[in-house]
């Protein structure tokens, strides 16, 4: 994976009243909610590794340490942009940038694991 090291991956969307702090429960303005930028930010990482991971394996996220730099107002449309920076076996490490048409709205350092999903799906779905 480390000839992988300084690929991109992008995700982008447009925020819709659904998105904000107010309906998901993590503030009460009607501004693009960070647990939304949260999962954007993710999805850029995903896009990022695919078509790169072997048949049969996916990454889990398990680490995200997020600053939300700025609000966004329910209409524009938001983008974040994910490079691996790192790799170490199993471990990806990115580096995030989320940008709304204004400017960039958040910053992050994104952590990943490489997993056989069938394993994980098991090994999840034995606790029940």
């Amino acid at each position: 994976m480390e000839q992988y090291i300084g690929r991109i991956g992008i995700a982008e969307a447009l925020v819709e009243r659904e998105d904000t702090a107010q309906v998901v429960g993590s503030g009460s303005l009607l501004v693009y909610a960070t647990p939304c930028m949260a999962a954007l930010m993710e999805g850029a990482a995903c896009n990022c590794l695919e078509e790169i991971l072997p048949e049969g394996q996916t990454s889990v996220g398990t680490m995200l340490n997020l600053n939300h730099l700025a609000a966004t107002p329910v209409g524009l449309e938001v983008s974040a942009e994910a490079e691996l920076t790192a790799v170490d076996g199993r471990k990806l490490t990115f580096k995030i940038t989320a940008k709304d048409e204004k400017g960039i709205i958040g910053e992050a350092v994104h952590e990943r694991f490489v997993v056989n999903a069938e394993r994980f799906l098991q090994k999840t779905y034995e606790k029940i």
